[in-house]
């Protein structure tokens, strides 16, 4: 438990926990670091949800990019297939996201330049990846985002409604799984260079499927979280600067749940 101090506009001081998120971007220490005086506002709820819409409008624009430069270059013959024009636009995409995102978590006063780039570069991302997922399974797409803005509103709701708390043990569960989650993802990859083969991950049986819905759940349950410690943010008077910061944390979740839904709803439709 961390003890957050700041100073009120009435040189009052006043302590609020501040727990830690197990989205990487929400460190224990971020309000620590961001919260201190300042004449350009503080942190609303408002203000974060518009720059949260700003980005999702970003992302979408940049995958609508490439995902008309895969379907441009579409072989019906090879429907799993990233045409190479694309390849290149989505690497590009994923390491220059990853990139951005670690500046962004390092240096959260950056946020309003860095956020819009990184929803850029995951968007470039999204849209090839996207694109072969439909290619592969027409329809697939629309009901995976259809699924993630769902699951979002109604975690929102859950929140919301005081149905879910973001409790200590809660928050203590839900990093423990993720921390897991991106322990074997990180085990598989760095096996696979080796030749070696974590097919329950990705087969489309029971297992693989099992294993996909868990990490849905983890994700969805991320949000919670986030939204937890984006009210934190409100409620301690954060820096205006910091709307942008969970306006980007609140993405990164809401990225790795569309890519779950994705990775799920293949192994279904393949099924059939």
């Amino acid at each position: 438990m961390v003890q957050f101090l700041f100073i009120d506009p009435k040189l009052k001081f006043k302590t609020m926990d501040i727990t830690k998120s197990s989205n990487p971007v929400f460190g224990k220490n971020i309000f620590n670091q961001t919260a201190t005086s300042t004449d350009s506002g503080v942190m609303t709820v408002n203000g974060t949800v518009n720059k949260t819409g700003l980005m999702l409008l970003i992302v979408i624009f940049a995958a609508t990019f490439t995902w008309r430069k895969f379907f441009g270059a579409f072989d019906p013959a090879t429907p799993g297939a990233i045409p190479p024009g694309v390849i290149g636009w989505m690497i590009g995409g994923a390491i220059g996201g990853f990139i951005v995102a670690l500046i962004t978590t390092f240096s959260p006063r950056r946020a309003a330049m860095t956020a819009p780039i990184y929803a850029v570069f995951e968007g470039l991302f999204l849209g090839a990846i996207s694109a072969m997922f439909e290619a592969m399974y027409p329809g697939l797409v629309m009901r995976a985002v259809m699924l993630t803005f769902g699951v979002f509103f109604i975690m929102l709701l859950l929140f919301r409604s005081g149905t879910i708390r973001a409790t200590e043990k809660f928050r203590t569960v839900i990093l423990a799984a993720t921390g897991g989650i991106a322990l074997v993802y990180m085990v598989s990859f760095i096996a696979g260079m080796f030749g070696a083969n974590f097919g329950f991950m990705y087969e489309n049986g029971l297992v693989g499927i099992g294993f996909s819905l868990v990490v849905v759940v983890v994700a969805a349950l991320n949000l919670i979280l986030d939204f937890d410690m984006i009210m934190k943010g409100v409620n301690a008077r954060a820096p205006k600067f910091m709307e942008w910061y969970g306006a980007f944390g609140l993405m990164v979740t809401l990225i790795w749940l569309y890519l779950e839904m994705l990775r799920l709803l293949s192994k279904l439709s393949s099924r059939n």
